[in-house]
């Protein structure tokens, strides 16, 4: 059996499931830009945590880590973009999330959510 032409051409690339990562600065931008939207309290709780983390990693040199970085960003800006106030509540983190964290990334996300109780429990 002879090779047809369509055999002989390779695919330049593979087919890609997801989309392009932003580049760091669009990302970061783009998420202050959603904030916007967001109650005056959750946007300065939001933008301040924003800031930190993307400082905290701007020095960073692991391509795994930037990308896992990035991608847990952008899909952070989907989330805020697409849902309004009262879709957050469907959100929950999931067991196999949580196992893949440090210890310091739970410590960290404990201290967010009993802030967050904080700034809700002064609201009421």
């Amino acid at each position: 059996m002879r090779p047809t032409i369509r055999r002989l051409v390779r695919p330049r690339r593979p087919a890609r499931d997801t989309r392009p990562l932003l580049p760091p600065l669009t990302l970061y931008r783009a998420i202050l830009r959603s904030h916007r939207k967001l109650p005056p309290d959750a946007r300065h709780l939001g933008d301040n945590y924003v800031r930190a983390e993307f400082r905290a990693h701007a020095n960073v040199e692991d391509p795994l880590q930037i990308v896992g970085f990035l991608t847990a960003w952008q899909d952070y800006l989907q989330a805020v973009t697409k849902n309004t106030e009262d879709d957050w509540r469907k959100y929950k983190l999931t067991s196999d999330a949580l196992s893949k964290m440090s210890d310091e990334q739970v410590v960290q996300l404990y201290e967010l959510m009993q802030e967050a109780r904080n700034v809700h429990a002064e609201d009421e």
